[in-house]
């Protein structure tokens, strides 16, 4: 394995230019362009979010279109557009609508402002969502093709989706993914629950619980205020969430196929992270078909790579990737 791995592109937090300069060129432009909309998957109501620098103009060159999932715990727009006043940019779609983006969220069955059924939401379920999604992106932007982010589980989902529709997937980001879970301090702890997860379609997501996001790999890697205005967004909406994603996480890894991935992939790991081990990312890492691929592990950080005190590094990195010439 290390002598296939060496010959492959892994980069461990060496980027290619410094994350301070997108971060500060982020800050030059306060406004930017959104919109809310929804998609349908059958019965089912899928509450959407867009960002953009500017609100869209007939008959301009479409900008590329970032599609951004979220995970297990939390729904779209607290993960990716948390509003932190007085403790910065938290904001992913501001991050990339200043870039030159065209950002979009979608909550997942069951979580945020969509509908709300008897079903776990697995993985699946997600990629369902997903499908439903683009539907609305094409026809809003023109674009057959998106780049794809996902976080934790919400990466799986985006994995799944690129293996069932290849050819809707520029460049794709899998940030604290796990492909079989082996030797996971979080998932063996949370195998302890299975059989809950197998016989019930909720779980108990309340304050604390999102605490613990922000404090069970490693402390300080996170500032414990931001915890708290996540908490006051996400309880808007109860403090019940979906099994489907945990149950998918202990049960039934692996959920992706490297060898059927074939969009070029980015793989982000923050250093502390406690679900998405490196021999496990290094496994599909060394799988994956096309040779547009990096591994970039993040100093510093811990599951989430999205919230964390370094995330400027995460906004880099992807940066670099989705935009890297390919020519």
């Amino acid at each position: 394995m290390k002598e296939i791995v060496s010959r492959r592109t892994i980069m461990a937090g060496a980027l290619l230019a410094p994350a301070a300069a997108i971060a500060q060129g982020t800050e030059k432009i306060a406004k930017t362009w959104s919109n809310e909309y929804w998609a349908q998957k059958g019965s089912v109501k899928l509450y959407m979010f867009r960002k953009r620098s500017s609100a869209p103009k007939v008959n301009e060159k479409p900008l590329p279109v970032l599609l951004l999932i979220h995970g297990s715990s939390n729904s779209s727009r607290s993960s990716f557009d948390l509003a932190t006043p007085g403790k910065g940019e938290y904001s992913v779609m501001n991050v990339f609508a200043r870039l030159g983006y065209d950002v979009w969220t979608m909550d997942h069955e069951n979580y945020g402002r969509s509908s709300q059924t008897e079903s776990n939401s697995d993985i699946a379920s997600g990629v369902a969502d997903i499908k439903a999604g683009m539907d609305v992106i094409a026809r809003e932007t023109g674009r057959q093709k998106v780049h794809l982010f996902g976080e934790s589980s919400g990466a799986i989902r985006a994995g799944a989706y690129a293996v069932a529709e290849p050819k809707q997937v520029d460049r794709l980001v899998l940030g604290a993914f796990t492909y079989k879970g082996e030797n996971s301090p979080t998932l063996t702890e949370r195998a302890k629950n299975l059989e809950y997860y197998r016989t019930h379609n909720r779980r108990l997501r309340d304050r604390d619980m999102i605490r613990s996001i922000f404090t069970r790999d490693k402390p300080g890697t996170t500032d414990a205020s931001i915890a708290e205005f996540l908490a006051d967004e996400e309880m808007k909406f109860g403090d019940q969430v979906p099994t489907g994603t945990y149950l998918d996480m202990t049960a039934n890894l692996p959920l992706v196929d490297p060898k059927r991935v074939t969009a070029p992939v980015l793989l982000i790991r923050g250093e502390y992270d406690g679900i998405a081990t490196m021999s496990d990312l290094t496994d599909f890492f060394s799988q994956l078909p096309s040779g547009d691929r990096q591994f970039v592990v993040l100093p510093g950080m811990a599951h989430s790579v999205v919230l964390g005190l370094r995330r400027q590094t995460f906004w880099h990195a992807m940066h670099a990737f989705l935009s890297m010439p390919t020519s």
